[in-house]
């Protein structure tokens, strides 16, 4: 069964859902990670050249505080990190493809 939503419980759900991906480098990082991509920290700073450690570990700590991302810690030396979406957000995805395809539509001329 479909929840049914009024303006309010949209609005409260939206504000919930911008919470969570809200900061300017967690899109460009999930992106990165869609399609069940495995990457590690070193991966993910040289695909985002412009991040710095501390914003890129700022911002993967709190996606993975709020469910979206997995960390995995291997038990070796030197320690291996990587990332990956859990369901939850993989789950995203479609959605923000659409959100890609709605920003790419626009033109100039508006």
């Amino acid at each position: 069964m479909q929840k049914q939503w009024t303006p309010v419980s949209a609005a409260d759900g939206v504000e919930q859902a911008l919470k969570i991906i809200e900061g300017k480098w967690k899109l460009v990082i999930l992106f990165h990670l869609f399609d069940g991509k495995l990457l590690r920290f070193s991966e993910l700073e040289k695909a985002i050249p412009a991040i710095t450690q501390k914003m890129l570990t700022q911002q993967l700590r709190q996606l993975e505080n709020d469910g979206v991302i997995k960390r995995i810690v291997h038990p070796q030396v030197p320690p291996k990190v990587e990332y990956c979406l859990t369901e939850w957000g993989q789950a995203m995805c479609p959605a923000l493809d659409a959100l890609l395809t709605w920003g790419s539509t626009r033109t100039n001329a508006d």
